[in-house]
Parts: C-alpha cells; sequence; structure tokens
C-alpha cells in the first residue's frame, strides 16, 4: 500500500483517512441498495452505516499498535481516544439526533407559529447505533492492518 503513502507520508494518518474515505463511500451504496437512490451528500454528512468516526479512530489505533506494538504507550493513547469516539458517537450525538426529530416534529405541528420562524430543520442524523458503531470499527480494523 505504498500508493497510499503519497498522501501525507504519514502512514498512520493515511489508513485514518482511507477508513473514513472507504466508510463515506460505503454509505452511497448502502443508501443505493437500501432506497434506490443515490444521494451524493452522503460522502459528506454524518451519521449512518458505516460509522465512518470509528472507522478513522480505530484505523489509527490499529495501525498505531501494528508499526509500535500492542505495549506501546502510544498505541495506549490511540485506544482510548477511539473508545471515547465511539461512546460518543453511540450515546451523546445519536441522543442528539433523537433529540432534533422531537423538535423538528414540534415545530412541524405547532399550530400558533410557522416553522420557518425557527429557520431550517434540525440534522437528525447525528449518531450512530452500536451495529454501525461495530461495523465501523471493523473496517478501521481491516484498513489499519494495511498499514
Amino acid at each position: 500500500m505504498e500508493f497510499i503513502r503519497i498522501i501525507t507520508q504519514n502512514r498512520i494518518i493515511d489508513m485514518a483517512f482511507l477508513a473514513w474515505l472507504i466508510a463515506q463511500i460505503l454509505k452511497i451504496f448502502i443508501e443505493l441498495a437500501l432506497y434506490h437512490k443515490i444521494n451524493w451528500v452522503r460522502i459528506w454528512e454524518s451519521g449512518g452505516m458505516p460509522s465512518s468516526h470509528s472507522s478513522c479512530v480505530v484505523a489509527c489505533a490499529t495501525a498505531v499498535g501494528k508499526l509500535y506494538g500492542l505495549a506501546s504507550p502510544i498505541f495506549a493513547v490511540a485506544t482510548v481516544l477511539a473508545m471515547i469516539v465511539m461512546y460518543d458517537a453511540m450515546n451523546v450525538r445519536r441522543t442528539a439526533g433523537e433529540m432534533a426529530k422531537i423538535v423538528n416534529y414540534m415545530m412541524e405541528n405547532w399550530s400558533d407559529m410557522k416553522p420557518e420562524m425557527f429557520g431550517k430543520k434540525l440534522k437528525e442524523l447525528l449518531g450512530h447505533t452500536p451495529t454501525q458503531v461495530f461495523f465501523g470499527a471493523l473496517l478501521g480494523i481491516f484498513i489499519g492492518l494495511l498499514a
């Protein structure tokens, strides 16, 4: 995978970026399979299957572990960071997305005021289900092992 080193000259960053990119591209194909339409905007959006956040940080941690050893302090830091990001994706961001659904529903069904008064709708797809995080992490491990 030497061609990937051209991106940044840092194999770990390159693997993390590659995992993120592949996860984002997979979202387009998964949406195509489920809804029979191509949504190119998914390449930049958060949320959905697989979790690109999980793929990115797990690829980083996996590459660090492969290159520097599982007992290295830098692997410990990368792993803790990956766990925090995945926890945040499943809990904090997912809860924020659920709250956005409720607020959007309230705005659409508010009889005295029009939703236009509040501006655009809140983004509801913010976080991930545990399954999305799991598959994002699997993708990250696979890409990280390429380092």
